[in-house]
């Protein structure tokens, strides 16, 4: 079970969000494309410093913890799915806080839904 450690932990998060989705309506993945916008910089940029680091001697990961798989630079394929994974789940809980309180911090929850002044306060809001 050792090895499905990393795997476990990153199904977990998936599966402990996902009724966020089902449950709230909060349309993450339909609006894929904000969803990309989001999490695709942040990816880019940690993945390559996690191969930076691998090949710098900085780290390594166990194979006793994880599949043994690993990516060209020498990656498991755990960590990046761990830069997918967890930034979707953090996108998910954002857009359930959201949802359920009402929060929308002066954006539009969509990119299709345009902005409006808030007479009230001069602030962008819905």
């Amino acid at each position: 079970m050792g090895h499905l450690t990393y795997l476990g932990l990153l199904v977990g998060c998936l599966v402990i969000t996902a009724p966020l989705e089902l449950l709230l309506g909060v349309r993450v993945y339909a609006r894929w494309r904000r969803l990309l916008l989001a999490v695709l910089p942040a990816f880019v940029v940690f993945v390559g410093w996690v191969l930076y680091a691998i090949a710098a001697g900085h780290w390594d990961y166990s194979d006793r913890l994880t599949l043994g798989v690993r990516l060209p630079g020498g990656i498991p394929v755990e960590e990046v799915l761990f830069f997918l994974v967890v930034p979707v789940c953090a996108v998910l809980a954002l857009e359930a806080v959201r949802k359920v309180t009402g929060w929308d911090a002066g954006y539009p929850a969509s990119m299709d839904e345009p902005a409006e002044p808030d007479p009230a306060d001069g602030r962008v809001g819905r």
